[in-house]
């Protein structure tokens, strides 16, 4: 369930990313569009680059939250490794009859 949340609201602070990023692109257009000289676009597209890394950066930072929130419902761990060593026969030997595991039948099995 934790991690399906998880998804979900890496999901949302994706469509986040997304908008600011676009939103970023947009201004940086603007800002282009009205300068006047080529060094003030150049500093637009700039600026527009630098909010899109920002986005992005976000983004990352939130995803890592959810990892952590996820991971302190779950305990801090992902899954449960097994401690014991488990030692199991062989299918089909069984020591009270003895034709079991051989593939052929025993003759006095059922003596």
């Amino acid at each position: 369930m934790h991690a399906a949340k998880e998804k979900v609201k890496d999901m949302a602070s994706a469509t986040k990313e997304k908008v600011k990023e676009y939103s970023g692109k947009a201004e940086g257009k603007a800002e282009a569009a009205t300068a006047r000289t080529p060094e003030e676009r150049e500093a637009a597209d700039e600026r527009a680059k630098a909010r899109e890394k920002a986005a992005k950066a976000e983004y990352h930072e939130e995803k890592a939250e959810h990892q952590e929130e996820s991971a302190a419902h779950r305990g801090g761990t992902g899954r449960v490794p097994l401690t014991s060593q488990h030692h199991h026969r062989p299918v089909g030997a069984d020591p009270t009859y003895p034709g079991t595991g051989t593939g052929h039948p025993a003759g006095e099995k059922y003596l």
